[in-house]
């Protein structure tokens, strides 16, 4: 089994490829040891020390290190990863290969239903699939007042160009495509 690497925008994050699905649909990500009760690989990359966060995206993971250089975690998680999957075991512990909706907390008003539809149409068609790419996913959370709230995950959650991402990358492309929209902001 060959697993590749690639750096992320985030210096404390590491996307790993195992060249197999990881999720069969949504994401999923543990931010502390005991949300990683949920999933066996979760459980083993945060029995490896330094590491502080995993994100499952469909055909990668994402690893945050909380210290310590990549140096001397990459392999202890390169074979944390090949270990489960030479097991055989699911990627979670309930046998399920789905990710977490995130359609449950959403916020805006009913009149701007149609607005909304146009700005989660964007975000899902251009936005998600390049920071899928840099190891990451953001999700629509709410509408308010002209301000898009987005929640940010993997490697662009605490990614130090995040703030520029949101405002000049995704601000400025929901404002052009929806004049209602005039400010994007992260929401934890």
């Amino acid at each position: 089994m060959f697993i590749q690497t690639e750096p992320t925008p985030n210096p404390a994050t590491l996307k790993f490829i195992p060249g197999r699905v990881v999720l069969d649909s949504g994401t999923m990500e543990f931010t502390d040891r005991s949300q990683a009760a949920r999933s066996p690989l979760a459980e083993r990359l945060f029995g490896v020390d330094g590491v502080s966060g995993v994100f499952y995206g469909s055909d990668f993971v994402t690893v945050t290190k909380d210290g310590g250089d990549w140096q001397h975690l990459k392999p202890a998680i390169l074979g944390a990863i090949m270990e489960h999957y030479m097991s055989g075991a699911s990627i979670l512990a309930d046998g399920q290969s789905d990710g977490d909706a995130d359609d449950d907390d959403e916020f805006y008003a009913e009149g701007d239903a149609e607005t909304v539809e146009i700005i989660k149409d964007l975000i899902e068609t251009r936005v998600r699939p390049a920071v899928a790419n840099d190891g990451g996913d953001i999700t629509f959370r709410g509408f308010k007042d002209g301000i898009v709230y987005l929640a940010m995950k993997g490697a662009c959650s605490g990614c130090p160009s995040s703030t520029a991402t949101l405002q000049h990358g995704i601000q400025n492309l929901l404002k052009h495509f929806v004049p209602e929209v005039t400010e994007v902001r992260p929401v934890t």
